[in-house]
């Protein structure tokens, strides 16, 4: 008996360190699939967050930070401000800034240069220093687009290249060119005259038909060659060509001739041709 209790005490001791160690491994396998569903838990609300910030990041193209960011430079000329503003303001594509001179060559700076990528011009016969003008035409070397409205046909007279970067010269006193003597541009308030769309399929006048406007008309101005044009006139009064398309140093520029007061600024056509010439700048077209 004595044995047999001997021996039943070595079969339990046996049995129980055999046990043992599948029990303590069954906890450690236990403890490993644990962790495993953790980090697989923890991998997957990283790849939710993730696709979250993507999505996020993708939404400027909905919301404001998609937008194109504009340049408005005003000085020079008087102007009816509370209804020239609402253009921008009323513009869905767009946020803006807007900047009087003499304030606004400061903008044209490179460190400025990331907050807007299109130049909006509605100034007038301004003086403009060496510094001032490689600045601008750095940043249209750069890819922003170049907008010229109205009397900005005449923002900076006295600077050739100017000419050749919106394409047109207008004359704001008899001039000598090339031996050529150009007399002084002239300009007539409250015209009422029919605007044509020159080019129907441009990105600018697409979904435009021929429009009746009450607006200033200019005449006796040069435009360049190279113009595209996108507006004419059969007004005798007027420039034959009021808006037209260009580059410049692989810059996009276009000009409207067209944006004197209210009537012009309210006038859906001119909403419309404003608003997809920036679309058309900003390489949005």
């Amino acid at each position: 008996m004595a044995q047999a209790a001997r021996n039943a005490k070595r079969n339990f001791e046996t049995k129980l360190t055999r046990e043992m160690p599948l029990k303590q491994q069954s906890v450690h396998v236990t403890k490993r699939a644990m962790q495993s569903i953790c980090v697989f838990f923890a991998a997957l609300i990283v790849q939710v967050f993730l696709v979250s910030f993507r999505a996020a990041a993708a939404e400027p193209a909905q919301g404001p930070q998609g937008k194109i960011r504009v340049l408005l430079v005003t000085g020079g000329h008087a102007f009816e401000k509370e209804p020239f503003f609402k253009l921008f303001k009323d513009n869905p594509d767009i946020t803006y800034q807007a900047v009087e001179h003499p304030n606004a060559h400061a903008m044209f700076k490179a460190e400025a240069a990331s907050q807007y990528n299109v130049i909006v011009m509605y100034d007038f016969n301004q003086k403009i220093t060496e510094e001032a003008k490689a600045d601008f035409v750095a940043r249209l070397k750069e890819g922003k687009g170049l907008v010229v409205l109205h009397h900005a046909i005449a923002a900076y007279p006295e600077w050739p290249e100017y000419w050749n970067i919106i394409g047109a010269h207008y004359y704001l006193a008899a001039t000598n060119i090339n031996g050529v003597e150009k007399p002084r541009s002239t300009w007539r308030e409250g015209m009422h005259f029919r605007i044509h769309i020159a080019d129907p399929n441009h990105p600018v006048t697409l979904g435009l038909t021929d429009y009746d406007a009450h607006d200033e008309v200019y005449n006796g101005f040069d435009v360049a060659k190279e113009c595209h044009p996108l507006l004419t006139t059969d007004e005798p009064k007027s420039n034959k060509v009021i808006a037209w398309a260009k580059t410049y140093k692989g810059t996009r520029v276009v000009y409207i001739q067209s944006g004197h007061d209210h009537f012009g600024y309210e006038n859906p056509n001119y909403q419309q041709i404003l608003r997809q010439a920036i679309r058309w700048t900003a390489r949005r077209d």
